[in-house]
């Protein structure tokens, strides 16, 4: 098995204090610079950022987060979780993350995505009837605009660019770029096309039904002559020092959060037997340190992955909880998943 990487996403959820009420936006932003500075002393590979335009999230800028946690960090890799190019001009995308790279020393990197939430349309000025279409074009000029040369593409949904030179341009001559995937073929056929690495966002349900879309993606990669590209997993989680103290922690906060989106899409309430059947059997990777290990473990053997990150954030969960939750995955569970790993070799 080749060497797995660990990383750690949050969208910057809006999270209650000591007093039980709701902290600011911009305190909010500043404990994400916080969780992202511990994570890079404990060891964590990898930090990304969600890009949300409600009021249950602060982050809607990630780039400029992204940015202020690159002047107080070394070697950690900066990223979004995700970035929603259908609502977003490529060319921007690019030149935004071009110059977080430049300021981080080159550890800038990209998930592309069409976005769960549906805000950022209206917002600017888009029709959720071009939902696919925007995705789809974007992606293609996206393709074009990491070549770092000049850029020759027509479409539908914004002006055409005739050999058109963007900058900055970057020191590596590429922007690492993912594309998330949540339950889209479509959407693994053409990361493969354009030659993205792939992440599938597992938010529900037993991660090993995802393997049809890891197949799926290797195959692509063959029909596109490609060279193999590393697959990621993005998935819910939360560490304490026990089981029982990580569910109990967890759950109201999580119960809040799904049960007010599920609201808005016509899910049914969170109930506490469903959360808990998730942590046996599904998507959330909670518990204690050796707990999550074994869970991480697993996910990554019976997808064969190469990279694992964990959403730590969920709902109005403290700031204080989540950096107990950082502390101990740089330092307990990161050490005890690749010792997992080694010994199924």
């Amino acid at each position: 098995m080749l060497p797995v990487e660990f990383g750690l996403d949050t969208f910057g959820d809006v999270t209650v204090g000591p007093d039980g009420e709701p902290l600011s936006y911009a305190q909010v932003i500043r404990n994400v610079v916080e969780q992202a500075v511990l994570a890079d002393e404990v060891g964590v590979d990898a930090f990304g950022l969600g890009e949300h335009h409600r009021d249950d999230f602060a982050v809607s800028a990630p780039e400029i987060v992204l940015a202020a946690i690159a002047s107080r960090t070394r070697r950690i890799r900066l990223g979004t979780a995700v970035t929603v190019l259908s609502s977003d001009d490529p060319v921007r995308v690019y030149e935004r993350f071009a110059t977080l790279d430049a300021v981080s020393n080159g550890r800038a990197e990209i998930t592309l995505g069409r976005g769960s939430f549906t805000e950022s349309f209206p917002l600017f000025g888009y029709d959720l009837d071009d939902y696919d279409r925007l995705f789809a074009e974007k992606a293609d000029l996206m393709a074009e605009l990491l070549r770092e040369d000049a850029v020759t593409w027509h479409g539908t949904v914004r002006p055409p660019l005739e050999g058109q030179q963007v900058y900055p341009k970057t020191a590596s001559g590429r922007i690492t770029t993912w594309v998330g995937v949540g339950g889209s073929p479509e959407s693994v056929v053409r990361a493969a096309r354009y030659g993205f690495p792939l992440v599938l966002a597992i938010i529900g349900g037993d991660p090993a039904r995802f393997a049809p879309y890891v197949e799926l993606y290797h195959r692509a990669l063959d029909q596109y002559e490609r060279e193999p590209l590393p697959i990621a997993v993005h998935a819910p989680g939360f560490i304490a020092a026990t089981d029982e103290e990580a569910v109990e922690t967890l759950w109201p906060h999580a119960r809040a959060s799904i049960t007010r989106i599920g609201a808005e899409r016509g899910w049914p309430p969170l109930t506490r037997e469903r959360f808990e059947a998730d942590i046996a059997e599904g998507a959330w990777h909670v518990g204690s340190p050796d707990t999550v290990a074994r869970k991480i473990a697993r996910t990554v053997s019976v997808l064969d992955v190469q990279r694992f990150d964990l959403k730590y954030s969920a709902g109005t969960l403290p700031h204080e909880a989540m950096m107990t939750a950082v502390h101990l995955y740089g330092t307990e569970v990161i050490p005890r998943v690749r010792e997992l790993l080694e010994n199924e070799d």
